[in-house]
C-alpha cells in the first residue's frame, strides 16, 4: 500500500506544543484568536464542550477533541473537583494552503475507547503529563503529534470520509493517482496519465475522482501545486527555481496560474503575506 500522509507531511509538517497537563475546574475558555487548532485528550472526569451559547458535546468518559482550526470554545467542570485534560495548540504549516487541514472537518470527538490503536501511545503520554522528566515538554508535544497522525489514519480508514481529500485518500485506486501527484508535484500530469496509475479508465477516473474529492484532477493538482509556491516563496527560493519544482514551464506560466488561483500575482501575494504578519 502507499503510504498516504508520507509527502503530504513531508511537504507541510504538523506541531504540537502542550499547553495544560491537570485539572480544569469550573469555566475555562479558549478564545480562538491565535492561528492554530487544539487537540484535547480527557483523561479523568466530566466536562460539557460549549460552542458560544450552544452546548456542542458532553464529554462523560475519556475522550479526545480536536479542533483543526482556530475555534473558539470553552469547558465547563465541576467547580471543585474538575476534569483532568493534557491538552495541546496544533499547526499546520501552509494554513489554509494544507490540503490536509483543509480536508478536516471542524470538530472531531472520540472516545479514547474507539481508539484502541492508540493505547499505548496514550499511556505514555498520560504517564508522561503526571511526571517531571527532563525534557518532558518536547516528548508531550512529539506524542501529541503522532496522536494526530494515528487520528489521520483512523479518518482515512472511517466507513464514510467525508467529501474531499480524505474521501480520496480512502479510495483503493484514487489514492494511488494523488500520492503520486503529492510525491511529483513536477511531474506533467495529465488525466491519462493519472487514470493509468489508478488503474482506470479516463472517464471513470475523473468522475469517481470528482464525486470522492469535489473536484477535477487538474484543479486538485493546481491547488496543490500553488499551496507548494506559496510556501517555496515565503522561504525566499527564487521564482524560476520555483517554477520548476513545481512543474511549470517558465515562470510566466507559474505567474499565470497563480494569478487564477489567487488573484494576485506571486510577489504581491508575497508582499501582501508578509504584510500581514
Amino acid at each position: 500500500m502507499v503510504d498516504r500522509l508520507a509527502a503530504l507531511l513531508g511537504h507541510f509538517a504538523i506541531s504540537a506544543q502542550t499547553f495544560q497537563t491537570g485539572p480544569l475546574c469550573g469555566i475555562n475558555t479558549l478564545d480562538g484568536s491565535k492561528p492554530y487548532g487544539q487537540l484535547h485528550l480527557l483523561r479523568k472526569g466530566k466536562a460539557e464542550v460549549w460552542h458560544g451559547n450552544t452546548k456542542a458535546h458532553e464529554l462523560e468518559e475519556p475522550s479526545l477533541l480536536f479542533y483543526p482550526r482556530p475555534t473558539p470554545h470553552s469547558f465547563v467542570t465541576d467547580s471543585e473537583h474538575g476534569a483532568d485534560f493534557v491538552c495541546a495548540n496544533i499547526l499546520f504549516e501552509g494554513g489554509s494552503a494544507n490540503p490536509l487541514l483543509n480536508a478536516l472537518p471542524p470538530c472531531i470527538c472520540i472516545p479514547l475507547a474507539q481508539m484502541p490503536h492508540s493505547v499505548a501511545l496514550l499511556s505514555l503520554l498520560f504517564a508522561e503529563a503526571e511526571a517531571n522528566y527532563c525534557g518532558r515538554q518536547t516528548v508531550l508535544d512529539r506524542l501529541f503529534e503522532v496522536i494526530l497522525v494515528q487520528l489521520l489514519r483512523g479518518l482515512m480508514e472511517s466507513d464514510n470520509p467525508q467529501l474531499g481529500l480524505l474521501a480520496g485518500l480512502a479510495h483503493t485506486q484514487l489514492r494511488r493517482a494523488i500520492v503520486a501527484m503529492h510525491e511529483k508535484p513536477q511531474e506533467d500530469w495529465s488525466v491519462e496519465r493519472l487514470a493509468k496509475i489508478a488503474g482506470m479508465s479516463r472517464s471513470v477516473f475523473s468522475n469517481q475522482f470528482r464525486d470522492a474529492v469535489g473536484d477535477t484532477p487538474a484543479n486538485y493538482l493546481q491547488r496543490w501545486r500553488i499551496g507548494l509556491v506559496q510556501k517555496w516563496l515565503k522561504k525566499g527560493q527564487p521564482l524560476r527555481l520555483i517554477a520548476e519544482e513545481a512543474g511549470y514551464s517558465s515562470e510566466a506560466a507559474l505567474s499565470r496560474a497563480f494569478k487564477s488561483q489567487c488573484g494576485v500575482s506571486p510577489m504581491q501575494w508575497l508582499k501582501e503575506s508578509q504584510a500581514g504578519k
